[in-house]
């Protein structure tokens, strides 16, 4: 901890400037001699003295070389000196060189030292008049909220002068007055329920709730959350007090539910009611864990359900935050009830076609976690929360199972695909407000701040580096196939080429390009998330969209990370959760192609790399909603038409489409891979070709080259191209998209 010095008032800096000029001069006086150390403690020591008659009692605040000479100086006055003690030797100051010895915090930790609360703690405890800062320790000095919280104690602060070698001289602290402008003033302490820290409120604000000592995110109250999320913190609570249960009139229970409600204010471990994020008005739920730890009880399950039902009424999205140790215990079944009382409620409310937004905070655990908590068709959760079904201990003293490090956090749910998305507290309003406006359709206000931070990036430019490793690993590939020599200008190979060219702008370029906004959603829900298949809510031409895309990557690590753009089973089970969620909400569908094929390995057949692709196509078959799909660059085998099953079907003029690549193609018929670019003309897999055989309804122009010399405007085709087939299709009823589609691939 740096040290860090706050202004003193100007007498105390006349004061300081007298005493350094008789330190730095031959007469500076000696210990023992009087200096501004005596004449400051003497005031002090003279009033103790006459109320208790007794020697005053200090806390001496010291760490390192100086702290012996600072506690020799300062016993010279003939006060009662103290010295902390944490337990650790290396930290501590040998109680022998003081009066008395008193406890600092239950941890041996050096920021106690330095931890406002720990030491004001110890100077209540040891009932002491004053403390002196030195060292480390005088970091303190410059909290304006520590100096206040002292003198409202009546304990004097006093920080060494830094000049002073012999630490004679020293120095009061006061603090600011209120009405300074700028002045820090004290809020409340807040405790960290990692580290049992202990720090003022403010602290955590400033450090984004995430605790100044360990970095762990800190829990929110409800009202809190409120303030945060919604607009202005305005909020109209219902069904604020409903009647208690004890149904198994549990010894103790209703006592301990009333001290429950005096310590926090709370009626219950939920606030439901109505308000506006982003100025879309919705429904609104927060879970506090500060009451029982966020149980569910009756109580939260008849407050949830009714929150979901008046919501259904009144066609309002519902956004929950959850946070719950599980059911309450105290009340048996009836708490177990609740877990299907509320997901009946949540069925209706889906049912009737509106959205249901749960933010997973820390923690969310048990019977809540196996219910409403994770039936959100959008789930976000906060870094680091803790998401499970049965507790840790549960599992490891059940079947004596040793647990992977990080499990059961929301960053592990992420990579087993179980939520959307992580999102930081600070972004969380911000992505809540974009998923409301995505999915209403309301365009941003002027007044309100832009969304473009969670839209997703385009290809970033590729350095010297990445663009030598990417054509290496081309030219490997080339050379296992047994392939040699620049494509005949104008062939289908060179098209293959040019589909494949490591430099072709991927599909988060192209949503970059074509939508205003875009919100990144993962997972299949069951057991990860592929990253070869991007999903998400944006918006293109004005309306809400749902994009699904296959993504190689923009460099050799991405595009390792990615797969190369070859989706495994979860990959394409993410899509058909995302085209089910659009058909939900009556929301168009933008596939964008661009794979080798989908993967083929052990572990994908392994998970039913098969019935994934066969599920989407059936899916696809009678979706109610528009959809339109654009080939990229390469269109490979079922992993391909895995999203363009479709209503219009377009591609790209160097894109290429095919049963599969031509290397396999002539391995497969001929036994001989080296006869690819053949395969390529026989297989009459480019743009052109394709389109005389009536297999896609339009060839879409990249401009004078290939995309990869000019990406904005084959871009701006693309959207083009969107834009007009959704246009088109805008009047179809339901049924006739449904026939419509079939009956396009009834022809072939």
């Amino acid at each position: 901890m740096p040290k860090q010095y706050v202004d003193i008032v100007p007498e105390q800096q006349a004061v300081a400037a007298s005493v350094a000029e008789e330190v730095r001069a031959p007469e500076a006086p000696q210990p023992g001699d009087g200096s501004l150390l005596v004449s400051m403690v003497g005031v002090i020591a003279e009033q103790l003295a006459k109320a208790q008659h007794g020697r005053p009692r200090v806390l001496v605040m010291a760490q390192g070389k100086m702290a012996r000479r600072s506690l020799a100086a300062i016993r010279e006055t003939g006060v009662w000196t103290v010295v902390p003690q944490a337990g650790d030797w290396r930290l501590d100051i040998n109680p022998k060189l003081a009066d008395e010895a008193a406890r600092l915090g239950q941890k041996p930790l050096r920021q106690l030292f330095y931890n406002a609360y720990a030491v004001l703690q110890a100077a209540q405890e040891a009932q002491v008049c004053a403390v002196f800062l030195d060292g480390p320790c005088a970091f303190l000095a410059s909290d304006n909220r520590f100096l206040s919280r002292a003198a409202e104690a009546g304990i004097g602060v006093f920080a060494a002068f830094e000049d002073d070698v012999t630490r004679q001289y020293w120095t009061e602290r006061v603090p600011a007055a209120a009405d300074v402008p700028g002045a820090p003033q004290p809020t409340w302490w807040r405790t960290c329920h990692s580290c049992k820290l202990t720090f003022d409120d403010a602290q955590f604000v400033a450090n984004d709730y995430h605790c100044p000592h360990c970095g762990t995110l800190d829990r929110m109250g409800s009202r809190e959350r409120i303030d945060l999320i919604l607009d202005d913190g305005v909020f109209e609570e219902w069904d604020a007090d409903l009647p208690d249960a004890d149904p198994l009139s549990f010894p103790g229970y209703g006592e301990k539910v009333a001290a429950q409600r005096a310590k926090t204010g709370l009626h219950e471990a939920v606030v439901c009611g109505f308000g506006h994020i982003g100025r879309v008005p919705c429904a609104f739920g927060c879970m506090d864990s500060g009451f029982f730890m966020g149980s569910m009880g009756s109580f939260v399950g008849e407050k949830l359900a009714r929150l979901f039902d008046r919501a259904t009424e009144q066609g309002l999205p519902v956004v929950v935050f959850c946070a719950s140790g599980g059911a309450r215990m105290q009340e048996g079944l009836a708490s177990l009830m609740q877990m299907a009382k509320v997901s009946c409620a949540i069925e209706r409310h889906s049912r009737a076609g509106l959205l249901f937004i749960s933010v997973l905070t820390d923690p969310t655990t048990g019977g809540v976690t196996a219910s409403f908590a994770t039936l959100g068709d959008v789930i976000l959760a906060e870094p680091k929360t803790l998401i499970g079904f049965a507790g840790q201990r549960v599992i490891r003293d059940t079947i004596k199972q040793e647990l992977p490090e990080g499990f059961q956090t929301a960053e592990f749910a992420l990579q087993h695909g179980l939520i959307d998305a992580i999102v930081e507290r600070t972004e969380m309003r911000r992505a809540i407000k974009t998923l409301l406006r995505l999915h209403c359709g309301t365009p941003p206000h002027p007044e309100e701040e832009a969304d473009e931070v969670l839209k997703a990036g385009a290809q970033a430019p590729l350095s010297e580096k990445d663009r030598r490793k990417l054509e290496r690993h081309a030219q490997r590939e080339l050379r296992r196939a047994g392939l040699k020599g620049a494509p005949e200008p104008g062939s289908a190979w060179e098209r293959v080429q040019l589909a494949r060219n490591v430099h072709r702008p991927t599909a988060l370029t192209y949503i970059s390009g074509i939508t205003e906004s875009f919100f990144e959603l993962h997972g299949d829900r069951a057991f990860a998330d592929d990253e070869a298949i991007v999903a998400g809510v944006g918006m293109v031409g004005g309306q809400p969209v749902t994009i699904i895309a296959q993504e190689k990557g923009s460099n050799l690590n991405d595009r390792i990370r990615r797969n190369f753009g070859c989706p495994m089973p979860e990959g394409y089970r993410k899509s058909a959760r995302l085209m089910q969620q659009a058909q939900k909400f009556g929301r168009p569908i933008v596939c964008l192609v661009d794979t080798q094929g989908a993967f083929c390995g052990t572990e994908a057949e392994e998970r039913g790399q098969g019935n994934a692709i066969a599920e989407n196509l059936k899916l696809m078959a009678g979706l109610t909603v528009p959809v339109v799909s654009v080939l990229l660059g390469e269109g490979g085998s079922g992993g391909a038409l895995a999203l363009a099953v479709s209503n219009r079907v377009a591609m790209q003029e160097n894109a290429v489409y095919s049963i599969l690549s031509p290397e396999g193609f002539a391995s497969i018929l001929w036994k001989d891979g080296k006869r690819a670019p053949e395969a390529a003309e026989v297989m009459q897999m480019d743009a052109a070709r394709v389109f005389e055989l009536g297999f896609v309804d339009e060839v879409l122009s990249e401009g004078e080259g290939p995309a990869h010399e000019n990406p904005e405007e084959a871009v701006e085709n693309v959207l083009a191209y969107l834009e007009e087939a959704l246009a088109e299709m805008a009047p179809l009823s339901p049924e006739e998209l449904v026939t419509q589609r079939q009956a396009r691939f009834a022809q072939f």
